[in-house]
């Protein structure tokens, strides 16, 4: 590890111990929500709806983890399976450097896998038409529907180092049922990260017009799959680290 690397550990901490940084960062979280601010990026000319931070932080799990199969609930526009791909073309790239091979960077066993009950027309012929696709699979179907959790499945037997992302319906059941079918097929030592927790630290009526809100979210989903399965637990350095993320406590580590 280096200097730079462990220096992080007590900057998190002091940060931690800042009152006014913390409120400054929820203020910042809860307005930001309202205003779409996660509305205004894109990763490879695909909106991808996730704030810097946490796109920050995928890309450093991903490099850490160097997973051959990155399991995706939610692709909405497909900037999220893009630069997951992207990221695996650029471990491609590094395991060729190292092993001082070529390699045809169009063909990779590294695959990212997206699931989302309606992949719009326009939205699948972005990505279809996107120089990452051949590192794409998409199943359009509930993430939550026994023939597409068999589906999923049966991709994932061929992978050895799996990451799963969780991010469609933020509903509580929906999340938990998503959870039980997902996370467990994440590897030792690996992640199911959850995304959107920051729901359950919003003020009331943020989300009137969605089906959830505090109380009913991806972090209480979480506390209850917690509760029922002991082999994953919080990783609090990475939400405590970035400050501005909407996984707070959604870091999950697989740690049978």
């Amino acid at each position: 590890m280096t200097h730079f690397k462990t220096e992080i550990a007590g900057r998190t901490q002091n940060m931690s111990a800042n009152a006014a940084l913390q409120k400054a960062s929820m203020d910042f979280l809860r307005s930001s929500a309202k205003a779409q601010y996660s509305y205004n990026f894109h990763w490879m000319d695909r909106p991808i709806i996730q704030y810097p931070q946490d796109i920050v932080a995928m890309q450093e799990l991903i490099y850490d983890l160097r997973p051959d199969l990155i399991i995706e609930t939610g692709i909405a526009h497909g900037g999220s399976l893009v630069f997951s791909a992207s990221v695996l073309a650029m471990l491609d790239m590094v395991d060729a450097i190292e092993a001082g091979e070529s390699f045809d960077p169009a063909i990779s066993k590294r695959k990212v896998l997206g699931i989302d009950i309606d992949i719009r027309d326009h939205n699948r012929a972005a990505i279809d038409a996107h120089p990452m696709r051949s590192r794409i699979e998409m199943i359009q179907g509930s993430s939550i529907d026994a023939s597409i959790i068999s589906q999923v499945r049966e991709f994932a037997a061929g992978y050895k180092k799996v990451l799963v992302c969780l991010d469609s319906n933020h509903t509580h059941n929906h999340v938990l049922e998503e959870l039980r079918a997902y996370a467990p097929l994440a590897s030792s030592g690996s992640y199911c990260v959850v995304f959107d927790t920051l729901i359950e630290d919003m003020e009331e009526g943020t989300y009137s017009d969605r089906p959830w809100g505090k109380g009913n979210n991806p972090y209480t989903a979480i506390q209850a799959y917690l509760q029922e399965n002991s082999s994953f637990e919080i990783d609090s350095q990475i939400h405590e680290r970035l400050l501005i993320t909407v996984a707070q406590n959604g870091f999950l580590r697989r740690v049978d």
